[in-house]
């Protein structure tokens, strides 16, 4: 069954074919067969009239904490009225995911991810995090796998009240590692005051990498924690947040492969200082732009909001505010590069794309808050 989608007025491809206008593009089964000028358009089985509207990839929501159980609003109230934002509100969500059930878990990420979908994600992370002991981690990167694309191990978030630093530690490099294995791609660590120190989160890394997993780090959040340098130091795909980053930092991060992933909702929801994607860019960095989908310091799924964020207050062109949040994103994933390449749209890749309705992708950030999604394919299927 093929689908002709004509009638597009941009289309964005962030592929060789570059940005086209008046163009068009054909569906067959779960991949693009075709693009090109709108008058040079072949039959199909069925059409999508775009009607002079904007074609872009599907968002590639890079770093999320998708699965969790409860609420943090309070927190966020008491933030917002002047309380400075500490690693510890964890916890509290940890308790409120160990009693949830896994069906209650599970409705819940399906909710955000499709909410999320409604916005124009087609691929999104989901880490672990919010169940700190072997089984409850497990579950978690269970449901996670049923719920995202990419599952993250996420146990070095932060060590539960009542454990001792170095027994949690063993335990996260040992049992708990082992029994969420089979469900994870990454392994990820807080590195950060009031979290995992440089040191403890070089061991968590390198079992992780030592038991075949991939590399991710939370640097750079509320200070300078060591985590960037960390980050190129093991190689890691991302280091995420990056907040806090001197000219060493910056200058470490260029000189490697590391993708710099800013979270524009938390930088604004913790009032911290935002990350300088500007002087990353500057620097030929590659960034990504994620939700940080996560009860307590992002409680959004918004990619639009984000990437609206990126261009209005950290300073990013709309170019790259796009790019971070499509190639970007699937650099940070390890899923650029391959035939079934996400964040992109071209001849044999995924058909993964967004209808905005609107001419053009720069309505994004020129009309922030508005939803301009008309319709969403994921893989040929229409998921708006």
């Amino acid at each position: 069954m093929t689908l002709l989608v004509t009638n597009i007025g941009e289309l964005r491809t962030h592929a060789d074919a570059g940005t086209l206008a008046d163009a068009a593009l054909v569906i067959d089964g779960e991949r693009i067969a075709w693009i090109g000028s709108n008058a040079d358009a072949p039959a199909a089985d069925g059409c999508f009239d775009a009607a002079g509207r904007a074609v872009l990839p599907g968002w590639v929501d890079s770093h999320t904490h998708l699965v969790f159980a409860g609420d943090r609003s309070a927190e966020f109230a008491a933030r917002m009225a002047g309380e400075a934002y500490a690693a510890g509100g964890i916890q509290a969500t940890v308790d409120a995911t160990r009693a949830a059930s896994d069906d209650e878990l599970r409705e819940h990420g399906r909710r955000l991810r499709d909410e999320g979908g409604r916005g124009g994600t087609t691929t999104i992370e989901a880490k672990t995090g919010y169940g700190l002991d072997v089984a409850s981690e497990a579950r978690l990167a269970r449901v996670s796998a049923e719920v995202a694309d990419v599952v993250t191990f996420l146990g070095a978030h932060l060590v539960p009240s009542g454990v001792h630093r170095r027994d949690y530690l063993d335990l996260v490099t040992g049992p708990m590692l082992a029994a969420v294995t089979p469900y994870a791609s990454f392994i990820d660590v807080f590195c950060e005051r009031g979290a995992f120190t440089v040191d403890e989160a070089r061991e968590v890394l390198e079992a992780g990498r030592a038991a075949g997993l991939k590399l991710k780090v939370h640097g750079n959040q509320l200070g300078h924690s060591g985590g960037v340098a960390l980050a190129v130091e093991l190689g890691a795909t991302s280091v995420d947040h990056v907040n806090h980053l001197d000219a060493a930092d910056i200058d470490a991060l260029a000189g490697s492969r590391v993708v710099a992933t800013i979270l524009p909702g938390a930088d604004l929801s913790t009032r911290e200082r935002l990350a300088p994607a500007r002087e990353l860019a500057d620097a030929g960095v590659r960034l990504a732009i994620a939700s940080n989908a996560n009860p307590g310091t992002s409680f959004t799924t918004s990619m639009p909001f984000c990437i609206a964020t990126a261009v209005l207050q950290h300073r990013l062109s709309l170019d790259e505010a796009l790019a971070a949040a499509t190639t970007g994103g699937a650099a940070a994933l390890g899923l650029d590069g391959t035939p079934d390449a996400v964040g992109r749209i071209a001849v044999g890749g995924l058909a993964s794309f967004q209808v905005l309705r609107a001419p053009s992708a720069a309505h994004i950030p020129y009309r922030p808050g508005v939803d301009l999604t008309a319709a969403v394919y994921r893989r040929g299927a229409r998921l708006r």
